[in-house]
């Protein structure tokens, strides 16, 4: 039986596969007509995969072409001189390859000339290849070089000048008739010293997510050859809060199929749904991992993605902003509809919150007044149903008995502190309660909406930071509309005022038909001794 993978490379006889057959024919198109491509995407995004496929397709329809498949991974921490060697061991390599599938032998003067060939240079690189194409008369030489950007960095920008000069020969009988580079940097990210790209001839060929109904081929596959039923609102929701990221896909359809034990028998609903997306929420993997690892690289990054969540205004999308370019390029925001940085998807939204909130913020002992003395645990009915009001009330007061102690939550921005510790109080009381509890990011910007799941009911909490009166009351709409779609009846909307002179305010009113409970919280930005 075939699996959904996230280890590596896909084929179709193991796993379930997305064929990405549009993608392919397009690629395909592009190496005949001669374009030297680019593509640089984030990792685990199935870039190795696809180009493995369009060559596959590209030789099956003509034997004319010739792919030599090259991979710069283990090149980064090499010397220039062994990097040629070892470039000629591989390009030796796959061209034995070639004939071996093609059941036929090496011709005498082409053995002859890999025999006594050297490449020690990138100019001797071009001349190699200039002699290989004169050898193999009528074939038409492709390459591709995977994880491009392990190149060693003293090597870059001499290889990328004979790139050009084969480039701009004569097309017709140009020695390297179409490149392909797959990596995660861009030439312009690879080109340390700065100067001018000598590699400004690239057709860049962007590989998108999976789409809706890519994602719909993927799950067919599995129903159809196991006989496991899934309904289609819980295919949407994968592609919703993975925005069709492949690894997510896939990792998510391993939980639900494998690892949650649901017999066969049982149709896959949206119970199920929950259960392996909070799942994926709390556990690392290599996706994950990746994750983290590059929004911690640089103490601007949390600046930058806190305000795209927090802002309506937002920040422009702009990818001569270094931050930016490198926040693209590792697949966590993106250009929105408006010309605005958005994040990708929900559930990078979600663990970029529960990589910046402090692991302790000194005031969780203060959740509760001591002339109370409650705990979580009373803000559920006799019934098990959550009373979020006073859950929230509570919070409310909270954030008052903290005062200017907010200013001591360490490592955090005072800008977003009202953010992290809502997360946190809600977070803490969702996991007491077993429930579950996620982000929506319903314009990838400027609002974030927290769903709390327990009992079977749906419990909507979106927040804001104050931007004025305008953007307050457009926050109830956005949250109205959101309640609608999720087939809820009330909803919770707080705004954190930053503002030096801030005026609280609690209201319930209805919109359309739902009821609305508003929170407008004072968030203070001086100590007493300090303010006027």
């Amino acid at each position: 039986m075939r699996t959904f993978e996230t280890q590596g490379p896909v084929t179709p006889v193991r796993n379930y596969v997305v064929r990405r057959k549009m993608e392919i024919s397009d690629f395909v198109n592009r190496v005949k007509q001669g374009r030297y491509i680019v593509i640089f995407a984030p990792r685990q995004t199935g870039k190795t995969t696809f180009f493995r496929w369009a060559l596959n397709a590209l030789t099956g329809e003509d034997s004319i072409y010739f792919p030599i498949q090259l991979d710069f991974e283990e090149y980064k921490n090499v010397s220039s001189s062994d990097f040629y060697n070892y470039l000629y061991q591989d390009i030796r390599k796959e061209i034995e390859e070639v004939f071996k599938k093609r059941d036929m032998q090496l011709s005498d003067q082409l053995s002859q000339f890999l025999e006594n060939i050297e490449i020690i240079n990138h100019v001797a690189l071009r001349h190699f290849f200039e002699k290989l194409a004169v050898i193999l008369e009528n074939q038409r030489i492709i390459i591709i070089i995977d994880e491009f950007d392990g190149i060693p960095q003293d090597a870059v920008s001499d290889f990328l000048h004979s790139l050009r000069r084969i480039y701009l020969s004569d097309p017709e009988t140009r020695c390297i008739h179409s490149l392909g580079i797959v990596g995660v940097k861009s030439i312009a990210q690879l080109n340390y010293d700065r100067s001018i790209s000598p590699f400004n001839i690239q057709d860049e060929f962007a590989l998108p997510n999976f789409t809706l109904e890519q994602v719909r081929e993927l799950f067919a596959q599995y129903m159809q050859e196991v006989g496991h039923n899934i309904t289609p609102d819980v295919i949407e929701a994968i592609h919703k809060h993975t925005a069709g990221q492949p690894f997510l896909v896939n990792r998510l359809a391993q939980i639900l199929t494998d690892e949650l034990n649901i017999p066969v028998t049982d149709t896959l609903q949206m119970q199920h749904f929950t259960q392996a997306h909070t799942r994926l929420l709390r556990e690392r993997n290599t996706n994950i991992d990746h994750l983290i690892s590059n929004i911690r690289r640089d103490p601007s990054f949390e600046g930058i993605l806190m305000n795209i969540v927090s802002y309506d205004k937002g920040i422009g999308f702009n990818l001569d902003n270094e931050l930016i370019d490198e926040l693209t390029t590792y697949g966590i925001i993106a250009e929105g509809s408006d010309g605005m940085c958005e994040i990708v998807n929900p559930i990078y939204h979600h663990r970029i919150m529960q990589t910046f909130q402090p692991l302790i913020n000194g005031l969780e002992n203060e959740y509760f007044s001591d002339e109370t003395a409650n705990t979580f645990l009373d803000y559920l009915t006799s019934e098990g149903q959550i009373q979020m009001q006073p859950l929230l009330d509570n919070f409310q007061d909270f954030i008052t008995r903290a005062g200017h102690r907010l200013l001591q939550v360490p490592q955090t921005p005072q800008e977003f502190v009202g953010q992290y510790l809502l997360f946190t109080y809600l977070d803490q009381f969702v996991r007491l309660v077993r429930g579950n509890m996620y982000l929506e990011v319903q314009t990838g910007r400027g609002r974030m909406d927290l769903l709390i799941l327990h009992n079977q009911r749906k419990y909507i909490v979106e927040t804001k930071i104050w931007e004025g009166e305008r953007h307050y009351q457009a926050g109830k709409k956005q949250l109205a509309t959101y309640l609608k779609l999720e087939g809820a009846d009330e909803g919770y909307y707080i705004v954190f005022d930053h503002r030096s002179e801030p005026v609280p305010l609690v209201e319930t009113e209805i919109h359309d038909e739902l009821r609305i409970r508003s929170y407008v919280i004072p968030v203070i930005q001086e100590v007493p001794s300090q303010m006027n």
